[in-house]
């Protein structure tokens, strides 16, 4: 456990196992916490890496929080990699989960030469599909309710895109809900990556999702990002959350593509 400063932050991180390097990106208002019985499992053969981003636990910001927010969270991982690697003499493997799962994306375009592989499970890029609009303006809404509202309305609300089931409850050092819906949840979810720069990095990169939530909404960008790149996404044990539900499950499937 260790922390690193960064330009307006300081970014909490653990290390687990030893091996070729794999840094776990969380999503949402998740933090490293979200990780640990993954990590865990994979520590066998990797250098597993967590990290709470910042604002969210143990991740305190000493400035403004992240915006833009997609650029700042990727330059964070980047300075993390930095650090534990020694700017980029190492090459890395990456797993992001939900919003995490944009931050791969990210890195991935921008350093293709250091990233082996992305894995990007159900990244919730709602500006890709072709209702973007109608997801921009439920969005809204879950924001405008939890500002009328408060927390547990808006959260409640936000369940819509899991199936009308609530959204999944997450180990975390703190609860992170008021952050993730006042920074987090409206620029992760306007999101449209760039179709082209990622088509150029495709032998690098594996879009994933929940074998339980294939019907969801959480789960659609995915789909149309893998058939515009001309790929399967690779279906994982579980649902949104299926590393922390099925972490042993969850952590053989990604081993071995990781492996691959």
């Amino acid at each position: 456990m260790d922390t690193l400063a960064v330009p307006g932050a300081r970014l909490y991180f653990e290390v687990h196992g030893a091996g070729p390097l794999l840094l776990l990106i969380p999503g949402g208002a998740s933090d490293a916490e979200v990780f640990r019985d993954l990590a865990d499992e994979l520590a066998a053969r990797h250098r597993v890496v967590t990290y709470d981003p910042r604002g969210i636990s143990r991740s305190l910001l000493d400035g403004p929080p992240p915006e833009p927010w997609l650029t700042t969270q990727a330059d964070d991982a980047t300075r993390l990699l930095d650090h534990l690697t020694g700017a980029g003499e190492e090459p890395v493997q990456l797993f992001g989960s939900c919003a995490g799962g944009l931050v791969a994306l990210e890195l991935a375009v921008r350093d293709p030469r250091r990233v082996r592989l992305a894995v990007a499970h159900e990244l919730p890029a709602m500006g890709l599909l072709p209702d973007a609009a109608r997801y921009a303006a439920f969005f809204d809404e879950v924001y405008a309710t939890y500002r009328r509202e408060g927390v547990p309305a808006a959260m409640d609300r936000l369940g819509a895109i899991f199936g009308g089931r609530p959204a999944p409850q997450l180990p975390e050092a703190t609860d992170n809900s008021r952050f993730f819906l006042s920074h987090v949840m409206l620029p992760s979810s306007r999101c449209a990556p760039d179709v082209t720069a990622l088509a150029a990095v495709a032998d690098r990169i594996v879009l994933a999702g929940g074998r339980e939530s294939r019907t969801h909404d959480v789960h659609r960008p995915v789909a149309v990002l893998a058939r515009r790149l001309g790929r399967e996404p690779v279906e994982f044990p579980g649902g949104h959350v299926g590393y922390a539900k099925h972490p042993a499950a969850f952590a053989a499937q990604l081993a071995n593509i990781l492996a691959g």
